[in-house]
C-alpha cells in the first residue's frame, strides 16, 4: 500500500555516476568543450578550447588528437576570419592525416583548406587543391562530389577574373548533369557559362 511519508530529500544523495574515461583526460575535455562552443557560434571560446586540446595531445604525443584538435581548431579559426591561421592548423592536421593514409580525411581538409587560400586571395593554390578533390572524386566515380567542386572551380576562377575558365567549369557541371538526365540544372549551368563567356 502507497504510503504518504516521503524521505526528506536532503537525505537523498547524488545518484551515482558512471565514470566517462574521455572527461578525466584534460585534453578530451577541452577538445569536447571546444565543439560544444563551436556548435554554439562561441568562436574564440571553441579555439581556446581546441588549442588547449591540442597542446594537451602533443604531450601526450596522441597524433590522432592533435589531427583532430588541429583540424578543430582550423575550422574556429576560419569562423573567426583568421584564414591564415586556419591553414597552418589545418595543414599540420593534414600532414598526420596523410602520414595515416587516411584519404577521406585529407579529402575533407583540403576542402576547408581551398576555402581558407580563396578567402585570402589565392585562388591559383585554391584552384591546385580544388583539382585534387576533383582527381579524387573521378577516380572514385562520384559525380556528386565532382559537380560540387566543379562549381567551386567555376567560382574561382570567376573571382580570379578569369570568366572563360569559369564559363569552361559550368560547362563541365552541365553536361555531367545532363547525362544523369537532369535537363533543367544542365539547362541552368549551360546558361550561366553562356553569360560568362559573354562576359569574357
Amino acid at each position: 500500500m502507497a504510503t504518504d511519508n516521503l524521505q526528506p530529500i536532503d537525505s537523498i544523495g547524488a545518484a551515482p555516476k558512471a565514470s566517462d574515461p574521455d572527461l578525466e583526460d584534460p585534453a578530451k575535455r577541452d577538445y569536447m568543450e571546444g565543439r560544444k562552443f563551436f556548435q554554439e557560434g562561441e568562436y574564440a571560446q571553441a579555439a581556446i578550447a581546441f588549442h588547449n586540446a591540442l597542446r594537451g595531445f602533443e604531450e601526450k604525443g596522441d597524433q590522432i588528437g592533435v589531427a583532430n584538435a588541429a583540424d578543430r581548431l582550423g575550422d574556429a579559426c576560419l569562423a573567426r576570419g583568421e584564414y591564415a591561421m586556419a591553414l597552418a592548423n589545418f595543414k599540420q592536421a593534414h600532414a598526420i592525416c596523410e602520414k595515416e593514409d587516411d584519404s577521406f580525411s585529407v579529402l575533407s581538409i583540403n576542402k576547408k583548406m581551398a576555402a581558407a587560400y580563396r578567402k585570402l586571395g589565392d585562388h591559383d593554390k585554391a584552384l591546385e587543391m580544388l583539382f585534387d578533390i576533383l582527381e579524387h572524386y573521378r577516380l572514385t566515380s562520384n559525380p556528386k562530389g565532382a559537380v560540387e567542386v566543379l562549381s567551386l572551380i567555376a567560382e574561382t576562377y570567376n573571382e580570379k577574373g578569369d570568366k572563360t575558365s569559369a564559363a569552361d567549369a559550368y560547362r563541365s557541371v552541365a553536361s555531367i548533369h545532363k547525362r544523369f538526365k537532369h535537363e533543367r540544372m544542365a539547362e541552368q549551368f549551360a546558361q550561366r557559362a553562356a553569360e560568362l563567356a559573354q562576359e569574357g
